[in-house]
């Protein structure tokens, strides 16, 4: 599965270098490619999703545009790192900044205790105003908690895309190993 998602992702560069010729990118081209914005290789990959794991906690609309700037900084892949931002959904949010508010709590001198969910929405309605005005609520833990969290889920997504990339190389070299271990095994065939 992992070599037919890396044999994949090496044929999406060439779709996407199609896409290069058009005509308000071609005075970017040499600046786009200089950075390896669109390189589908494992360096690149990998600066990417980390990019979109730390701009995946921006709030919002500013999510890509992050990511893009993330990127074009790291010489990133903006693909994987666009993709990767979309960890964070509706679904995700409320327990990815709680997390973020834990880690600030430890970080910051005294006690921080997290607002109650009830304290800022009104009968326990999940609203968009709740959602805000229980952000709000967070205050300084969630703001020095939220880079922590970005930093960690950065590293662990680099990481990650190491070890996926690398794994089919390491199992053919384990098969390798094998094939020579039972042939050094076998007896010599007699004439």
């Amino acid at each position: 599965m992992l070599c037919s998602l890396r044999r994949w992702l090496r044929g999406l560069e060439p779709r996407v270098r199609g896409h290069m010729d058009w005509p308000w990118l071609l005075s970017l081209q040499p600046w786009l490619e200089q950075r390896a914005l669109f390189r589908f290789q494992r360096q690149p990959l990998a600066r990417g999703v980390a990019a979109g794991m730390f701009c995946g906690l921006i709030p919002g609309p500013l999510q890509l545009p992050g990511t893009l700037l993330a990127c074009a900084w790291l010489r990133g892949n903006v693909v994987a790192g666009g993709m990767t931002t979309f960890y964070t959904n509706p679904l995700t949010i409320v327990p990815l900044y709680a997390l973020a508010f834990y880690l600030g709590a430890l970080v910051m001198p005294g006690e921080q205790v997290m607002p109650a969910w009830g304290s800022v929405a009104p009968g326990g309605d999940f609203t968009l105003q709740a959602l805000a005005a229980w952000v709000q609520a967070l205050g300084v833990p969630l703001l020095v908690g939220l880079p922590g969290l970005g930093v960690l889920l950065a590293a662990l997504g680099y990481v990650v895309v190491h070890i996926l990339w690398l794994a089919p190389a390491v199992q053919r070299g384990r098969r390798w190993q094998r094939c020579r271990v039972a042939a050094r095994r076998m007896p010599p065939e007699e004439h």
